[in-house]
């Protein structure tokens, strides 16, 4: 390979052809064109005339520039010029391919997949055979392994089908499959890593034998990113009073942590909403950045996730379920704290106790209750009455939680508003006439919320109310005192929980509200009232929603297994336990992958002999397909001129010929730019399924188009088996429309007649199957953009349209619906009149007016961008669901408009 700066030639032997142009340009100059033949019937009088020698007439010299530059292009095509290339490999022996997909290569994985294609192309070129080793487990449980040798065109579709797993990698497994690959000459290898160190094996860290392993092969070539492009690990938030403080991880190396470095704290609601942006500051030499969320209670009990924004790895997202929400706590008051001496209140233990990780509120009972508070604490000094306890039973009947402290005033006057029947008197334990001493407590059972709390020595309780010996007194009791008998009791009340700890919350009767144990298990009564411990420990914890590689929730794959609720915290993430949702719908447990990784480094210094490179922005770009196209169209007007100047067309032969030479060589620098500069898209959109949306060069537009697509994309994702990718935006006078199923347009007073060229493209698309949803975005009808689309569409080949008949398949495609608003509501839909000999029944065009783009578009945030009027979020959620219906339209046809789905949609309409 030669390589001339930013251009490298495959095959630079080729290129000795173009010592032979100079013998090409005389040849062209002593060789005229064919003489023209002209009828003259007098010419016989010329007959027997003596002739005179003529010079012929020269080719004229733009036309000999013009085929020596077309001998000239076919030569550099056939040398195969690369732009940016990546550069040749040593060796003629096979090449390994080895991938770091672990979660941490996902925050640039286009890079990674440029990389992987650039290092096939260059396999391919020196037609050299090809293994592929990704180092992270499979999704499918399966062990590392390697793939076959083969060619490298067969292992491109198992490059692009290769996506990052939400776990790290596993080097050492990647070490043991190396053994199941048996070369027999030298290899080179190409490691495409994310850039992190691995754990200590053998007194060295897995990154460093693996590397030495893969250099014992022949030659090794490393592809990573720079240290200030690593991903980066947010940490489980931590409470600190009414905030939460969160922490990330940058990795930690020679060059890692030299610069300063700002990214984005974002924190997302469970429907989508933003509820705090703020910056997350890593200074320079430090490799933890903090940074505090201030949320009131009512959107921090909204919270969902944290992300950091650009930051698209699992590692980057931290999913938030009802441990790090702040439950409003209500304190039975009717005085204020500092009234009297707050040693001796029993308020102020509870409220000091409970003040880290709940909203404290005081009041009385009818007060506190007609707020929303999720637990009432009851006091001995604060016993309610008859009515009060009648109020106290309906709430809790309806699902909330009483806690309840005993004390001198319940041992002599007990209610019914206790979970266990009590004995009259208090067990005192210790003092000068008694024998007995203060008893500490025992270990908590496993069916006990309390369990895995440790008990502190130096607990011990004085006094307690005793409860009647019962049958059900033991599956009731929570917590014990070492000679068994019960100081915490609770029982169901309805919906509710009903608790009594058989000890005052001050220290008049034990100490075990000065200990940490208090705090603990204040905590998990106030979790208890939102069902975060409603799960046993021995209750198996179903997934829910995983999170892919990417950080998106996506349904559970089909090798996550349930796990025990003890066991979740421990058990390491992988193909059978990933990152997620576990539990029930109204009950789940956020586990993330953080909590796994002690911490990040970057790899160390590499084995002497590696070659080390950095994932570039853009990859190699092969010049040869465009050199040979504009050597065709230059040959094209070549064969014209040399049709003009014979005078076999019917023009001026010099300004026909100067015309179409200028004409066409001006077209072939203009397709070739069109070719180069739409490739990538297209390539890409041949890949995946992308929804498209006509650019109108009007800014606030396409970005309203783009993130609608992008809302509605991710809609499709959740709810269906459509596995849409980001929207892309389509120049009709430039890009190929065949790729995509369904472009929405969206019109505008600004938007000119498309010129006669892109209408052809334009009527192809349409009768070769294409759908175009026509949106003229008018508030209240279309009345306003009819007159705009029939402007724009005079010259397309727009069949008759009618109203969507309400047995059309766009009502029945994936929802039953009649309705079709978006941002506005109320405008109709016109469609193709049907008619199932063209394109399998589908409507080539769709016309409406309700700007759908505007009522799906969302932020980066996932949060909606506008307001919908009339009818709100329920109008979105309609216009999602049209969304998915037209999607699901222009997919599959009109496969359910036959009578074999009929009996199953009447029985829906039924219900």
């Amino acid at each position: 390979m030669l390589e001339l700066g930013p251009i490298a030639f495959a095959s630079p032997w080729i290129l000795t052809a173009l010592l032979a142009l100079p013998l090409l340009w005389r040849l062209l100059r002593v060789i005229p064109p064919l003489p023209r033949l002209i009828r003259f019937p007098p010419i016989r009088l010329l007959l027997g005339l003596r002739q005179t020698e003529e010079t012929p007439h020269k080719t004229p010299p733009w036309l000999i520039v013009l085929r020596t530059l077309i001998a000239a292009l076919v030569i550099l095509a056939l040398a195969h010029p690369l732009l940016n290339p990546r550069g040749g490999m040593p060796g003629t022996g096979p090449v390994l391919l080895v991938v770091d997909d672990g979660w941490a290569a996902a925050r640039d994985w286009p890079a990674r997949r440029r990389a992987m294609a650039e290092t096939l192309e260059r396999a391919e070129r020196e037609q050299r055979p090809v293994a592929l080793l990704s180092t992270a487990p499979p999704a499918d449980g399966r062990p590392v392994a390697p793939s076959d040798v083969a060619a490298a065109a067969k292992l491109r579709p198992l490059t692009l089908a290769l996506v990052p797993k939400p776990w790290p990698t596993d080097r050492r497994a990647a070490l043991a499959a190396l053994e199941k690959l048996d070369f027999a000459t030298s290899v080179h290898v190409v490691w495409l890593s994310d850039g992190l160190d691995d754990e200590d094996l053998e007194q060295r860290t897995a990154f460093v034998t693996l590397a030495e392993r893969l250099q014992r092969l022949g030659s090794l070539e490393l592809i990573a990113d720079p240290p200030q492009r690593l991903a980066i690990l947010l940490r489980p938030p931590e409470n600190q009073g009414n905030d939460l403080t969160i922490t990330a991880l940058r990795p930690t190396g020679a060059a890692a942590t030299e610069e300063r470095a700002e990214h984005r704290l974002r924190a997302v609601a469970v429907d989508g909403r933003m509820l705090a942006d703020q910056p997350l500051i890593f200074a320079a030499g430090e490799a933890n950045a903090s940074a505090r969320l201030m949320l009131p209670a009512e959107l921090r009990n909204d919270l969902a996730r944290l992300t950091v924004e650009g930051q698209r790895t699992a590692g980057a997202v931290m999913l938030i379920d009802d441990r790090w929400r702040r439950r409003p706590v209500g304190l039975v008051s009717t005085s204020p704290l500092d009234s009297v001496q707050p040693l001796l209140n029993e308020l102020h233990y509870l409220d000091r106790a409970l003040n880290p990780f709940s909203e404290v509120r005081r009041g009385s009972i009818a007060e506190l209750i007609k707020g929303e508070i999720a637990v009432l604490v009851l006091t001995d000094d604060n016993l309610p009455d008859a009515a009060e306890r009648q109020a106290v039973a309906g709430w809790l009947e309806a699902g909330g939680t009483v806690l309840r402290f005993a004390g001198p005033n319940l041992a002599e006057a007990a209610d019914d508003l206790t979970p266990v029947t009590l004995r009259r008197g208090g067990r005192a334990l210790g003092g000068t006439m008694s024998w007995s001493q203060p008893q500490r407590l025992a270990p908590f059972r496993r069916d006990s919320p309390f369990y895995g709390l440790e008990v502190p020595d130096e607990v011990t309780v004085r006094r307690q109310v005793l409860a009647q010996p019962s049958l059900e007194l033991a599956e009731r009791s929570w917590a014990r005192l070492a000679d068994g008998t019960p100081l915490v009791t609770a029982a169901r009340r309805g919906d509710g929980w009903l608790i009594l700890v058989h000890s005052s919350a001050n220290t008049a009767w034990s100490n075990l509200s000065l200990s940490g144990l208090f705090v603990e298990m204040l905590r998990r009564v106030v979790r208890l009232s939102q069902g975060v411990t409603g799960h046993g420990p021995d209750a198996v914890l179903a997934p829910l929603e995983t999170l892919d590689g990417f950080g998106r929730l996506r349904p559970p794959p089909p090798g996550a297994a349930p796990i025990a609720a003890r066991d979740l915290a421990v058990t390491p993430v992988g193909p059978a336990s990933p990152p997620g949702y576990y539990g029930r719908a109204l009950e789940r447990r956020a586990r993330n992958l953080s909590p796994e990784i002690d911490g990040l480094v970057a790899i160390p210094r590499l084995p002497d002999g590696v070659g080390r490179s950095v994932y570039r922005d853009q990859g190699e770009t092969d010049l040869k397909p465009w050199l040979i196209a504009a050597a065709l169209l230059l040959f094209l007007a070549d064969t014209v001129i040399s049709l003009v100047l014979r005078g076999l067309l019917p023009l001026p032969r010099r300004r026909a010929a100067v015309g179409i030479a200028v004409a066409i060589g001006l077209a072939a620098p203009a397709a070739f730019a069109q070719g180069t500069g739409s490739d990538d898209r297209i390539m890409q959109a041949t890949l995946e399924t992308h929804l498209a949306y006509v650019i109108t060069n009007l800014p606030e537009v396409d970005r309203t188009s783009a993130a609608g697509l992008r809302g509605l994309s991710l809609i499709l994702n959740r709810r269906t088996a459509v596995e849409a990718a980001e929207p892309i935006g389509v120049d009709l006078a430039v890009d190929e429309l065949a790729v995509f199923p369904l472009l929405y347009w969206p019109i505008t007073r600004q938007q000119q007649p498309p010129p006669r060229h892109v209408v052809r493209r334009l009527n192809g698309y349409l009768a070769n199957g294409g759908t175009i949803l026509f949106d003229t975005r008018d508030e209240g009808g279309t009345a306003g953009g009819t007159g705009l689309l029939r402007r724009l569409a005079h010259e397309l080949n727009v069949p008759p349209l009618v109203p969507v008949p309400p047995d059309h398949v766009l009502t029945k495609a994936f929802y039953l619906m009649q309705e079709f608003p978006g941002r506005w509501a109320g405008g109709t839909i016109w469609v193709e009149q049907p008619d199932s000999r063209v394109n399998d029944g589908v409507s080539a065009v769709i016309v409406g007016s309700n700007d759908w783009a505007g009522a799906w578009a969302i932020d980066d945030a996932g949060r909606p961008m506008n307001a919908i009027v009339p009818g709100g979020e329920l109008q979105r959620e309609m216009a999602y669901r049209f969304g998915v219906n037209l999607v699901m339209y222009a997919l599959t046809g009109n496969y359910k408009a036959d009578q074999v789905h009929v009996p199953a949609i009447l029985e829906r309409l039924g219900q």
